[in-house]
């Protein structure tokens, strides 16, 4: 147990403790090395990885649900690894390291090097992101007034990165290569490390975020410390991860159990089973009080999953339909990724405005209210999209326009479902299952990947070309968003129709 420090009476930065300033700057940067490098992966794969394939958006599609996949999954054991052992700094410290190797290794151009980068980020991000959250949290002591404006603060710092990484490194990747796009998120996770460092090194964290047991990390097996053997381990998970990515191509005949899936699909899948097993066993192991309120946690999740799982397809289906048939003319394909962090920081503010009007007059609607208009929002979003192909020229390009609608509105959805979906799953799951119904919430998004990566593959366009686009494309995505559309507005109306039911289940819990 770590003492307690007057760390949290620390108003250095604008009233908040010091150490936000520096965990603000290091996250900032982690998300613009992330979603600089997300901005341009999948057109990447596209052009230059699998392009000798006539099954070229299959592939990439694969690769990026299984990369998304690992991304999301790999925070659930990396944030046991930091609580038993580690601590958040030493965590995130070797996050950092892992996260930047994998995105300067991503800068050669070779097929090999481009698996490996993919194994060490998957592996960097499961000891930097889960950590680096809750080391924020870790800086106020609780029940302190600024810990909420203390997050927004924080989170700002990952939409701002969210925002400039697409445009920075989508502009070097289109104008002196892909690899300098890539070189540039690493420079970008390199600078929040240093950041991360020398915060470390000014003493802002005091006594906060170090191991919890240090003679625990100190112990010797085989005559090498845990600490070692735990770094150790980690970079050699990294050539394990990029064997799982390569195997894009599908097992199975598609008749089977498994059907056409690659070796982290069938990972997943097995998984889910025994999650879902075990959710199963808790229900009827709980009290009816605590039943009622578990019920509506675990529905909230698949509610989740399915909005990340729409959402998520910025950065593959959605890249490939502006690069391929949406006239840009102020951004390239890869820029657009920066149009949903643009429109949470343009929307934010004004949302939990409105939130703290409607509340003022009890108003304010319950959550799965709120995840219903959410999902509703979402399908919304995709069918002004599928509604851009009346608006195609000749040569099935269509106005930029309708892509900035579909990123507004899907923006608005997010805020609507996202920033209160952590602290739900905390208020109805009960006190003892907590830590597991986290874990399950987190894997939501890795789940939400496998979804991603099954539309993927369903709008993938065949080629012998490597010049796909026009009308050859147009028609596959318009008729997939129209079918998004469907699915999406008609899941936001049955957690509309359902939300009475789930509101008397959630109890005092608004």
């Amino acid at each position: 147990m770590q003492k307690n420090s007057s760390l949290s009476f620390d108003t250095g930065f604008f009233g908040h403790p010091k150490g936000l300033l520096y965990l603000f700057f290091a996250e900032l940067w982690e998300r613009f090395s992330f979603y600089g490098m997300r901005a341009l992966l999948t057109l990447y794969m596209v052009n230059v990885v699998f392009e000798a394939l006539s099954t070229r958006d299959f592939a990439a599609a694969a690769v990026y649900a299984s990369y998304g996949s690992l991304v999301y999954a790999s925070t659930v054991v990396g944030g046991k690894i930091s609580d038993t052992y580690l601590g958040f700094r030493k965590s995130i410290f070797l996050g950092g390291v892992l996260m930047a190797l994998g995105h300067f290794v991503l800068a050669i151009q070779n097929d090999i090097a481009f698996f490996l980068a993919l194994g060490f980020i998957v592996v960097g991000n499961g000891f930097f992101k889960p950590n680096i959250s809750t080391f924020v949290g870790s800086l106020y002591k609780d029940k302190d007034p600024r810990k909420d404006s203390g997050f927004t603060i924080f989170y700002m710092g990952i939409n701002i990165g969210g925002w400039v990484a697409p445009l920075l490194c989508g502009y070097l990747g289109s104008t002196y290569g892909w690899h300098y796009g890539f070189g540039l998120a690493g420079f970008g996770m390199l600078t929040g490390l240093i950041f991360f460092w020398s915060g470390m090194r000014a003493g802002v964290f005091g006594d906060r975020g170090l191991p919890p047991l240090k003679n625990r990390l100190e112990e010797k097996i085989i005559g090498v410390s845990r600490n070692t053997w735990i770094h150790i381990l980690a970079f050699l998970t990294a050539p394990l991860i990029a064997i799982m990515l390569s195997s894009y191509e599908a097992i199975g005949n598609g008749n089977s159990f498994f059907g056409d899936q690659n070796i982290v699909n069938i990972i997943f899948k097995v998984v889910g089973i025994f999650i879902i097993g075990y959710l199963f066993y808790v229900l009827y192991s709980v009290t009816a009080a605590e039943r009622k309120k578990l019920i509506v946690a675990i529905c909230i999740t698949i509610f989740m999953t399915l909005f990340w799982g729409f959402h998520e397809l910025s950065g593959s289906v959605i890249t490939l339909f502006a690069s391929r048939n949406v006239n840009l003319t102020i951004m390239d394909a890869a820029q657009t990724n920066s149009l949903n962090s643009m429109f949470i920081i343009i929307l934010a503010l004004p949302i939990s405005y409105m939130w703290t009007y409607l509340n003022k007059y009890k108003i304010n609607p319950r959550t799965p209210y709120k995840f219903g208009f959410g999902l509703l929002i979402a399908g919304i979003s995709f069918f002004v999209l599928s509604m851009s192909g009346g608006a195609a020229d000749e040569n099935g390009m269509v106005p930029f326009s309708y892509l900035l609608m579909l990123y507004f509105l899907i923006s608005i959805g997010e805020l609507f479902m996202s920033p209160v979906g952590l602290s739900k799953i905390t208020d109805l799951s009960p006190k003892r299952i907590v830590a597991f119904m986290m874990g399950v919430w987190f894997l939501s998004s890795a789940y939400a990947f496998q979804l991603v990566g099954f539309i993927g593959k369903q709008l993938a366009i065949e080629s012998d070309s490597s010049n796909i686009g026009g009308l050859e494309s147009l028609g596959t995505y318009i008729g997939g968003f129209d079918l998004i559309s469907k699915y999406a507005i008609g899941a936001g109306l049955l957690v509309i129709l359902t939300a009475p039911l789930l509101k008397k289940l959630m109890g005092d819990v608004h």
